[in-house]
């Protein structure tokens, strides 16, 4: 198996323990979020954010492209920007 954690419980959130203890339930989250982000609308969305990673950033700076409060889109340190809303810097799976 190329990832010995794929599929099992890792997180610590209500939200993950009941997907982890309900597969039906899973299952049926994953079908839905497979249909919201093949939409028009999210592909242009990820599109947007694709183009202005490859235009800020260069591959491998440690930087993340990050939002302000106002909507402007610019370069932020991987860890001030992924630490910033309240899960602390840990990786999410």
């Amino acid at each position: 198996m190329r990832n010995g954690l794929a599929g099992r419980f890792t997180g610590r959130s209500d939200s993950s323990r009941y997907y982890a203890s309900n597969p039906e339930a899973r299952r049926r989250k994953n079908a839905y979020n497979k249909a919201y982000h093949a939409t028009e609308e999210r592909r242009d969305y990820r599109s947007e954010l694709n183009h202005a990673n490859r235009k800020m950033g260069r591959k491998g700076d440690g930087k993340d492209v990050s939002h302000t409060r106002s909507g402007k889109l610019v370069l932020e340190s991987r860890k001030s920007n992924r630490a910033r809303n309240g899960h602390g810097g840990r990786r999410l799976l």
